[in-house]
């Protein structure tokens, strides 16, 4: 199996150096470098071109964001085969800037003080083609979500995820189609942001069986996504 290469962006060199000597320490992980700003990172991102770029929000040259944004840009506009996934690293849980996030084209989101064995859920998640949410995340796009008219899409949608208001045809395929037990324990882990191993592991059942969970699910909610299923099901109140 080949290594996750992962470039990390943090301006405080204690967290720096803390998440690059335990990655750096996963034989599953390659650490292929590290930046203290934007333009030193957004440079790192392009050149190196790995596979997971966690990039911490309060950068002092350019925000995280922005440097998402620019560097997702670069990306579409190269059509690069397997673009960079961009892991949002934050200690604001505000709306504004969880939206904006969500806006600039991230993959994932993480609140810093993530442990670090979910960390290495949420680069596993990623690097899948999946999106990690933190679960404090969610709860903020679930309450964005509510103020908008039924119908209409969250500005920040992006590719990753589309979330917008239940319609009553939505209502009518949960109660057509309902989710079993064990699918409904799958979902809450999926909240939860756990990737399909450890989801097999807390459940003591084979990942090939939570993949099926998951198809299920997916195929229930009429969800694109992991994500959109978590935030669906927050919606929905299918769990808590």
């Amino acid at each position: 199996m080949s290594k996750i290469r992962v470039a990390l962006i943090e301006d405080h060199d204690l967290t720096r150096v803390g998440i690059r000597t335990a990655l750096q320490q996963r034989s599953e992980i390659e650490f292929v470098g590290e930046a203290a700003n934007a333009a030193e990172g957004l440079n790192l991102l392009e050149t190196v071109k790995p596979d997971i770029g966690i990039v911490d929000i309060g950068l002092p040259d350019m925000d995280g964001i922005e440097l998402t944004k620019r560097f997702k840009n670069s990306q579409s506009a190269a059509e690069e085969a397997t673009p960079t996934k961009i892991l949002v690293l934050t200690l604001q849980d505000n709306e504004e800037s969880v939206m904006a996030a969500f806006a600039a084209g991230a993959d994932s989101y993480c609140m810093k003080n993530i442990s670090f064995d979910n960390l290495m859920e949420a680069i596993q998640v990623t690097n899948e083609g999946n999106a990690w949410i933190d679960p404090a995340i969610a709860r903020i796009v679930l309450k964005q979500t509510k103020v908008n008219e039924p119908g209409v899409e969250a500005a920040a949608a992006t590719k990753t995820v589309t979330i917008s208001a239940a319609e009553p045809e939505y209502s009518q395929l949960i109660e057509a189609y309902p989710l079993t037990e064990r699918e409904l324990e799958v979902l809450q882990l999926i909240v939860e942001g756990c990737s399909n191993a450890a989801i097999a592991e807390k459940l003591y059942i084979t990942v090939g069986t939570v993949k099926t969970h998951v198809r299920n699910i997916l195929n229930k909610l009429c969800a694109d996504d992991r994500t959109q299923a978590a935030v669906r099901a927050l919606r929905s109140g299918l769990v808590g």
